[in-house]
C-alpha cells in the first residue's frame, strides 16, 4: 500500500539538507550545546548568544530557486 506524499512534505524534504546544514553549524561553530542547565534564563541566553552569532556569519547557507 503506498501512501501519498502531499505537497508541503515535499518542499519540507527538499529542504532538510539546509536545515540539518543550519543545525550542525549551531551545534559545532556557534557552540550551542544541549547541556542540563540549572535554570531557564541560562538556557535562554546560551541560545540567544548561539543564533547572534550565526546572524552574524558573513557565509550562510542558502537555496536559490
Amino acid at each position: 500500500m503506498k501512501k501519498e506524499i502531499f505537497n508541503f512534505d515535499k518542499v519540507m524534504l527538499k529542504k532538510r539538507a539546509i536545515i540539518e546544514t543550519v543545525n550542525d553549524q549551531l551545534k559545532n561553530i556557534c557552540q550551542l550545546e544541549h547541556s542540563r542547565h540549572r535554570s531557564l534564563f541560562n538556557f535562554i541566553v546560551n541560545s540567544l548568544a548561539s543564533l547572534v552569532a550565526y546572524s552574524f556569519k558573513e557565509k550562510k547557507p542558502s537555496i536559490f530557486y
